[in-house]
């Protein structure tokens, strides 16, 4: 702990006055009887009985043999009422509470003339004292990196912190129990990897002692549950933390969440009706089938539109792009001033083109559907369109939802797109696939055709809350350390080493 200044060090003597009167400031339990929000809805019940709640004190003001605070539990606030004839000679250790300390009160309920719910305080017990004051009452916890780096804070002071991720729960809820409701089954698949696939995305590297060898981190797992697909599991799910050893901004998290789910004898068609259904279902589970997000308005009432890829592209460019290579594509790219590197392929040009000229403009929820082979390696081909896959991302606010196919089940083209992942790989695409042998050897076995859905948890809650940072819809995001880690005491040891891919 830091040296503590003046405040601190007068909190730290309270400790000691509590402890110097047999009073343990920090016990073990208290029993409750009510929440302030069990007060609140039953309070016609509840008439002359004593009570029972506990929570923090956010609010202390004293009128001298008298005093009013409010007192907030996980469910809301409380006005309390404390009194020196009540309390008698235990109003003097009364003056020992502050504001930010933990304390349980038993009394019963009155309201003031102004008809606020209030509890006449008979005895209270202090429950955790707080060694540190509470940010400032009228600026708050205000300053963004502060209140990701200080969670804990920002949750108890800021209470519609609270309310998203009260939220992000209902939503995972409901995306959960929609499909348990279809006869989806929900799997665990390995987080450690002794060879990493599913997307195109650099992964954390890290290293199992006992076993002396290289593990990674998932960064999808798409490649294990569509092995449980060859296993006879026809309708598998799971809502997994992947890990990306990628940059981070508005809609980036090296650790975020995903939902991914597998049916057997479906394909994409099948799986763009459930996911319109399964992002809707979660809309209305926070009444936010109109969903304000920045200066738009997204409706998740309406249904979705659809667009294809390249009809997209080809608009947004104002040229033919289908067909044409990458020396082509380098050349609209400086046209039309986009990023890209002097080595990109075509998958990479198409990528970038279409981020920067289409995805911008895709407010509305809308599904873009048939992308170019070479930005699908683990798709089905088109059904009636040579170069294209079967495949669709759902777009809205500008930023990407969710991803499906109609899997590949070939266990010789998947082979061969391997191969060609292997090639993108020596040439330098660091996000490549690498060949996984032991799926193939599963698709050999033979996978039933079958469609596949990836959906983003952390974008959906996002659109879901209004919120237009990845960081606010997580309760611990990635920052970069507050000082310069000290690297010479905590060196692993040989065999040992945590490395960057």
């Amino acid at each position: 702990m830091s040296r503590p200044d003046a405040l601190m060090q007068d909190r730290i003597q309270k400790v000691e006055t509590w402890r110097q009167h047999g009073i343990d400031p920090y016990p073990a339990s208290f029993r409750r009887t009510h929440t302030t929000e069990q007060i609140r809805t039953t309070e016609s019940q509840i008439g002359a009985a004593e009570i029972a709640i506990a929570g923090r004190l956010m609010t202390l003001r004293g009128h001298g043999k008298t005093a009013f605070a409010h007192l907030q539990d996980g469910s809301g606030r409380l006005q309390i009422y404390v009194r020196q004839d009540a309390l008698g000679e235990r109003y003097e250790q009364w003056q020992w509470v502050e504001v930010g300390d933990h304390i349980g009160c038993r009394g019963t309920l009155f309201r003031t003339k102004t008809g606020e719910l209030t509890l006449q305080v008979g005895d209270f017990t202090m429950l955790a004292k707080s060694l540190r004051p509470l940010p400032d009452k009228w600026h708050g916890l205000t300053d963004k990196e502060v209140r990701y780096r200080q969670r804990y804070v920002d949750l108890f002071v800021n209470p519609e912190v609270r309310d998203v991720f009260v939220k992000r729960s209902r939503i995972v809820t409901a995306v959960r129990t929609q499909l348990l409701d279809r006869g989806f089954l929900e799997v665990e698949t390995p987080v450690l990897q002794p060879l990493y696939g599913g997307a195109s995305a650099r992964p954390f590297v890290t290293r199992h002692n006992a076993l002396d060898m290289q593990l990674y981190l998932r960064i999808a797992p798409e490649l294990y549950l569509k092995r449980l697909l060859v296993g006879g599991m026809e309708g598998v799910f799971e809502v997994a933390r992947n890990f990306r050893n990628e940059g981070m901004d508005r809609s980036h998290n090296p650790e975020f969440t995903m939902l991914e789910l597998y049916v057997a004898y479906w394909d994409y068609e099948d799986q763009m009706q459930l996911t319109e259904d399964i992002v809707r279902g979660a809309a209305k589970q926070v009444e936010a089938l109109q969903a304000h997000f920045g200066e738009h308005v997204v409706d998740f009432g309406a249904p979705f539109h659809r667009v294809r890829f390249f009809a997209a592209l080809e608009t947004a460019a104002g040229c033919p792009l289908r067909g044409v290579d990458a020396a082509g594509l380098r050349a609209v790219a400086r046209r039309l001033h986009v990023e890209h590197a002097p080595g990109d392929g075509v998958a990479r040009l198409l990528d970038s083109l279409f981020g920067a000229l289409v995805e911008p403009g895709l407010i509305q929820p809308t599904f873009v559907v048939d992308y170019p082979k070479e930005l699908s390696p683990l798709a089905k081909d088109h059904r009636s369109e040579p170069g294209l896959v079967e495949r669709f991302e759902l777009y809205a606010a500008g930023m990407e939802l969710a991803n499906a196919f109609s899997e590949l089940n070939d266990p010789l083209e998947q082979r061969r797109r391997f191969e060609e992942q292997v090639a993108a790989r020596a040439g330098g695409d660091a996000e490549a696939h690498p060949l996984d042998e032991d799926y193939l050897r599963a698709l050999e076995y033979g996978m039933p055709p079958a469609g596949g859905l990836g959906l983003g948890i952390d974008r959906l809650v996002m659109l879901l809350t209004g919120s237009v940072s990845i960081r606010d819809v997580l309760l611990f995001p990635a920052l970069r350390p507050e000082d310069p880690p000290d690297t010479t005491e905590d060196a692993p040891s040989p065999g040992g080493a945590v490395t960057p891919a």
